[in-house]
């Protein structure tokens, strides 16, 4: 079994101030001593849905690869924190991990928020760092050169709803609707912005709270502007939810395409009938989706029939677990590969990787680039289609 560690977070004081916090590269590993990956989990709060999870794909990485005798002879330990959501719980446990816990790599955090805070600090500490956050920002290979992505951008997800809205669903009036969270307000500008830029008419653009009741007036606006589709920008089930079921009350036949949020499993016990959830289409990903045979791709079939027994899927989504174990996967390999037992050793094996065969995805980094998910394999998805943390892909996608 993986040792993990969830003790609470406790600031080591002088511990703290050790030459890995103020950026100096520390010692490589002694022989025979267990690699430790630190893990960055909001395991409860807010935020601990997607955590899950990615720490079911995490652990069943970790295990797999002791099992079969571990890296070079050594163990995998995973040192766990579980920041519950907090910046400021994120930013201990990261100080923690690197002066007291001695971590070769960290893998997450999984939110944007947490991240925004401890990406610096990793960076000082010149710490390999892996994460799925979407926010543009948090890639910067000259302020952040030890800092890569394991998930799309929040550029490729724009660029994934525009696409299919322009090229598969061939609309070119739209309406773009965020929630008023900073998230929502920036992602729904940036979304307005690419449609107008590609040749779009976008004929409503509004912020909604998430808590609001009644979404009529809102999407009144959009049908009587002439919107052929609605974009949604918004973690919100709830919203979404709402959404939906004003689409139906008032009889407009109108996809609506956005955020992955729009696929979560809690929407099947907010609308107010199955079929208020048809023509929805949300960000997914080409080896999370199945066909219409219901086949998913061969490298992903063969994840989910290793899983069988040992992870659950029913409740989770299968990318989350497919990014928790190419993360480890992808720190392991470095030390297989190259014996890299060095913050440096391990970044620089990571910038020379072309097509790398994961679960989720095959990436690829250079110096100059650490966004390695394929913008192709970003697709949308039947919202309501969700079968064991998959998705049928939407229509038009061959």
């Amino acid at each position: 079994m993986v040792t993990t560690n969830r003790r609470s977070l406790v600031l080591g004081g002088a511990g703290l101030a050790g030459a890995a916090a103020l950026g100096f590269p520390r010692p490589a590993l002694a022989q025979g001593e267990p690699l430790r990956i630190g893990w960055l989990a909001a395991m409860t709060g807010p935020s601990s849905a997607p955590t899950v999870g990615f720490n079911r794909g995490v652990v069943f990485a970790a295990e797999t690869i002791n099992a079969a005798g571990g890296v070079k002879g050594r163990k995998l330990e995973i040192v766990t924190r579980d920041t519950q959501g907090d910046p400021t719980k994120a930013v201990n446990a990261t100080q923690e991990l690197i002066s007291q816990a001695k971590v070769l790599a960290v893998w997450g955090p999984t939110n944007s928020g947490e991240s925004l805070a401890v990406t610096p600090i990793m960076a000082r500490a010149r710490m390999p760092n892996i994460h799925p956050c979407v926010v543009d920002s948090l890639i910067d290979p000259v302020k952040f050169p030890n800092a890569f992505r394991i998930a799309p951008s929040n550029t490729q997800w724009d660029d994934a709803v525009r696409g299919y809205c322009l090229k598969v669903l061939k609309v070119r009036r739209v309406a773009v609707i965020g929630d008023t969270t900073g998230y929502g307000v920036t992602a729904a500008n940036a979304s307005a912005a690419a449609f107008k830029r590609d040749g779009a008419e976008v004929a409503y653009q509004g912020n909604i709270d998430s808590t609001q009741p009644d979404m009529t007036p809102d999407l009144l606006r959009a049908r009587n502007a002439g919107a052929q589709a609605i974009v949604v920008w918004s973690v919100s089930t709830g919203m979404d939810a709402r959404l939906f079921n004003t689409r139906a009350r008032m009889g407009w036949d109108v996809p609506i395409v956005g955020h992955p949020s729009l696929a979560s499993g809690e929407i099947g016990g907010l609308i107010e009938k199955p079929a208020n959830w048809d023509k929805v289409y949300a960000i997914g990903y080409r080896s999370c989706s199945y066909d219409e045979a219901g086949k998913l791709a061969p490298r992903s079939q063969d994840f989910v029939a290793r899983l069988k027994g040992r992870v659950t899927l029913s409740d989770t989504l299968l990318w989350w677990v497919a990014a928790g174990y190419d993360a480890v996967s992808l720190v392991a390999k470095a030390v297989e590969d190259t014996g890299a037992t060095t913050n440096e050793a391990i970044v620089k094996y990571w910038n020379g990787l072309s097509r790398y065969p994961g679960i989720f995805g095959d990436y690829t980094y250079t110096p100059q680039e650490h966004n390695g998910y394929p913008t192709d394999d970003v697709v949308m998805s039947a919202a309501n289609s969700g079968r064991d943390g998959s998705f049928r892909l939407a229509p038009g996608y061959g």
